[in-house]
């Protein structure tokens, strides 16, 4: 009989939050070229919701365990695995199964601990900041000078945008979210945005031409999708880009004039992360790790670049977890430990 380990599993396979609890599963093998890591945190992702529920389509191969980022140390090795050894402290992101007492995830996919964070803040950082820097350096280009309008400001991947914005030198970072609370919280964090729009009382549009003297945003990144996406075209400016991470909204827009592509020459690209290649992960992993890994502290430090957690769970709690994310609570990182 194989190994166990604990992890949190779904009844049925699916379902509401009543439906996760901590069970008992087989304990993954690494395989040639894999790690096999013992999990001391993960964080949570609105794509974790979304896959509870039955409506978010798993990569081939992926592990049906929720979870695609965690922090814990290398316990075995696969066959061929170099430059690790047991016992080295990681983070890694993985197309699933973080959710658990242990993971296998490639080699290539894992990256040292920063030594100054904690195994909860270090959790937080792989899938926010490598979609973030992704989305925003890889994928819009993001320069010097540019303006940039970052929608869910206060989510995880959207607070690490931010931050990556002002890293790289952005004229200015508007925020958007729904609350006045959360809003008030985005200005006043180091490296925070240094505007803020409430998407709900306000025409986002209209207030970034305010800002850039009616010239509009130069980089868009949204998750959101059909609710914004008129606009999220009406505030990009001439040659502007826009990145696509979701669509919490829905996907289908009825209606839509084809000429501001054309006149405003924009280019907009979706993306999903835990869908590409291991060769162009690892690739990303890479680059964020030379460029960016380096700047990030913990929310009390002085980096460019900051961890912010907004509460910690255990993972025998994992419900209260899931419904704090679904209520929209979160400013900062919802984060569970293994206890």
């Amino acid at each position: 009989m194989a190994e166990q380990m604990h992890a949190v599993l779904i009844k049925d396979e699916k379902g509401p939050i009543e439906n996760l609890y901590l069970g008992k599963t087989a304990k993954p093998v690494p395989g040639a070229g894999q790690v096999l890591v013992k999990v001391k945190a993960f964080g949570l992702n609105r794509m974790d919701i979304l896959q509870r529920e039955g409506h978010y389509p798993l990569p081939p191969g992926a592990p049906t365990i929720l979870g695609v980022e965690f922090s814990g140390h290398i316990v075995a090795l696969g066959q061929g695995v170099a430059g690790w050894k047991e016992g080295d402290e990681v983070i890694g992101l993985a197309s699933g199964g973080a959710y658990a007492e242990f993971i296998i995830v490639l080699q290539t996919h894992v990256l040292r601990k920063p030594t100054h964070l904690s195994w909860t803040e270090a959790a937080g950082i792989p899938e926010n900041f490598l979609t973030a820097f992704q989305a925003l350096i890889v994928i819009a280009e993001a320069n010097k000078g540019d303006n940039v309008l970052i929608h869910a400001g206060a989510s995880g991947v959207g607070v690490a945008a931010i931050q990556l914005a002002r890293l790289y030198g952005a004229r200015t970072v508007t925020a958007t979210a729904s609350t006045a609370d959360k809003l008030d919280w985005l200005k006043s964090i180091p490296s925070g945005a240094t505007h803020v729009v409430n998407y709900k009382t306000q025409n986002f549009a209209e207030e970034v031409k305010k800002m850039t003297n009616g010239n509009g945003v130069d980089i868009i990144i949204d998750f959101v999708g059909q609710s914004h996406w008129q606009k999220n075209i009406d505030a990009l400016a001439r040659d502007g880009r826009m990145t696509m991470l979701g669509l919490l909204s829905g996907g289908k827009v009825d209606s839509f004039n084809l000429g501001p592509l054309l006149y405003k020459r924009l280019r907009i690209e979706g993306s999903t992360l835990r869908s590409r290649s291991p060769e162009y992960t690892a690739d990303l992993i890479e680059r964020f790790q030379r460029d960016a890994l380096g700047h990030i502290t913990g929310a009390n430090g002085d980096g460019a670049l900051r961890i912010y957690i907004h509460k910690v769970y255990p993972w025998n709690d994992i419900q209260a977890a899931h419904r704090e994310m679904e209520d929209n609570k979160n400013s900062g990182k919802i984060v569970a430990e293994v206890v």
